[in-house]
């Protein structure tokens, strides 16, 4: 025989108190001492009682739950964005809810996904979206309160928390520019957030303020990952004239790229210099441990949250958009063209 559920009204009549009261103690809307608060979740925890959520929203009320989605979780970076938004929402006394969206963004996909804004949450965090126009656009005129972490490929009506990708990038790359390099590749990463494109766009800036060239072949396509980096730095060091330095669009192709130079024998940084982006855990890690470009994750999560709590409880002074710059880490990876000349001739 299925157990029954028990209910509110159970609560507050071994608590002693209305059954309005108990509702209030146990959403935390309205005011009740907190004596009686005590009394009515200490009587909730004796009988069992675990509150309807899809009955409060029915109801007009809030559910304090909030949907995260992100689009792999296996992503170090997602993973670790994912934590600091953790911390920040149980500050407001809130569950979070983890969508793991995986895969291409097909018409079945899409559909679940607009099922989201209909959720038991207060509101949703989109990290790292990979959407197409048109479900940014449904996106846009509903009437949940969304934000969007990372995303930059065109301008919005949502809220945006992210890092400082152009700069950041133009700062790399200007970094390797005053160590001596001039043969600067640059390996890119997918289209959907619109990250690489500005990170892009920053390793131009710098080559252009330099006076520098740019061979159409320094610049390689990948998709993020190690084995996509490894493949291009392939590419790139069998060109007739090899690059100095790389620079990657996230730290796991960089990490690609020094597989690849040392199956050529070549060593990082003497034969060539490596930055990535995010400071992943394994920067620090591998040998040479890694130079990369850092965004403040905890103080975007903080934002995010932030952003998204004023639009939940309808407060003024909603930012669209909100942008943290980046911190170059300087590690082991990457040395002074001067350097490399001087060590060369002291091998010969």
């Amino acid at each position: 025989m299925k157990k029954q559920s028990v209910t509110l009204v159970q609560v507050a009549k071994k608590a002693g108190v209305s059954v309005m009261t108990a509702s209030r103690a146990m959403s935390g809307e309205g005011y009740v001492s907190e004596d009686t608060k005590a009394r009515v979740q200490e009587a909730a925890k004796a009988l069992g009682y675990a509150p309807n959520a899809l009955a409060r929203v029915m109801k007009g009320g809030r559910t304090n739950v909030i949907g995260v989605v992100v689009n792999d979780l296996s992503s170090v970076v997602v993973n670790a964005f994912v934590s600091a938004l953790t911390e920040e929402v149980r500050k407001y006394e809130m569950d979070l809810f983890i969508y793991n969206s995986i895969g291409q963004l097909d018409e079945q996909t899409q559909r679940r996904h607009s099922q989201l804004l209909h959720g038991l949450w207060d509101g949703l965090i989109y990290v790292l979206p990979r959407m197409t126009d048109e479900y940014l656009h449904e996106l846009e005129k509903s009437a949940s309160p969304i934000v969007l972490v990372n995303f930059c490929r065109r301008d919005t009506t949502l809220p945006v928390v992210q890092g400082d990708n152009f700069n950041a990038a133009r700062d790399a790359v200007a970094g390797l520019i005053a160590q001596g390099h001039q043969r600067i590749a640059f390996i890119k990463g997918t289209h959907w957030t619109g990250q690489s494109a500005e990170r892009e766009r920053g390793y131009r800036q710098a080559m252009a303020d330099a006076g520098l060239h740019i061979d159409k072949q320094w610049i390689e396509q990948g998709t993020y990952s190690e084995q996509s980096g490894q493949e291009a730095a392939q590419r790139l060091l069998a060109l007739a004239e090899r690059p100095t330095a790389i620079f990657c669009a996230n730290d796991e192709m960089a990490i690609g790229c020094m597989n690849a130079a040392r199956a050529l024998n070549l060593q990082v940084p003497d034969d060539l210099s490596l930055i990535g982006f995010d400071d992943v855990t394994a920067a620090s890690i591998v040998r040479p441990q890694l130079t990369t470009m850092r965004h403040p994750l905890p103080l975007m999560a903080q934002a995010a949250v932030q952003e998204l709590m004023r639009r939940i409880l309808g407060q003024p002074g909603t930012r669209q958009r909100v942008e943290f710059p980046a911190e170059m880490v300087v590690r082991e990876s990457t040395a002074p063209i001067a350097g490399i000349t001087k060590r060369r001739t002291r091998k010969a």
